[in-house]
């Protein structure tokens, strides 16, 4: 955690930039809203799109793309980030997780938004010190480091741990540390 605090303590003052954070699944979308204002982290929503098993999986790339259009106005992030393509041992999971991604990258790209994509083992890096992490430990670093007082649900925790990934390659970059690529 001081790592963390060192590092954004010696970002730009008045440098402000806020994210929507994506971690994309046709059930429960993690989403989170984060920004940075002089040097400081701090989550401004998080939560879950929560889709029911009894809806077909077309309505639910609808509903993903329409809570985050929403959010998008409520909000007004600067950019989005997402976590990329995962390998999973099932097609059919695989065809599923990309419509899901798909519709937020589309929800994001109607509103102008540069998307970037991180890898699972990058964000876990990023937020827990180790690649091989844990969702519980993703969950409590991310409320250590935003100061929440209480643990986000897994999917939430997973974007919140998006968002501080990509502000922390945002602020690298500044200091000419070479980021992430737009998609």
């Amino acid at each position: 955690m001081a790592l963390w605090a060192a590092f954004f303590s010696r970002s730009v003052s008045g440098i402000n930039m806020r994210v929507l954070a994506i971690d994309a699944s046709l059930r429960n979308t993690g989403v989170a809203i984060v920004d940075l204002a002089n040097g400081q982290p701090r989550a401004l929503y998080f939560g879950t799109i929560h889709n029911r098993p009894s809806l077909r999986s077309s309505s639910c790339l609808v509903a993903i793309r329409d809570r985050l259009a929403d959010l998008i106005r409520e909000h007004k992030p600067d950019c989005c980030a997402l976590e990329s393509v995962i390998y999973v041992q099932s097609y059919k999971t695989a065809i599923l997780l990309g419509a899901a991604r798909g519709a937020a990258i589309l929800a994001a790209a109607e509103s102008g938004l540069p998307i970037f994509e991180y890898a699972p083992t990058r964000i876990k890096q990023a937020t827990v010190g180790r690649g091989g992490a844990g969702k519980n430990q993703v969950a409590f670093m991310v409320r250590a480091l935003l100061g929440l007082t209480e643990t986000p649900a897994a999917d939430a925790a997973d974007a919140l741990a998006i968002g501080l990934t990509h502000l922390r390659s945002e602020e690298a970059a500044r200091q000419g540390i070479p980021g992430e690529k737009q998609i």
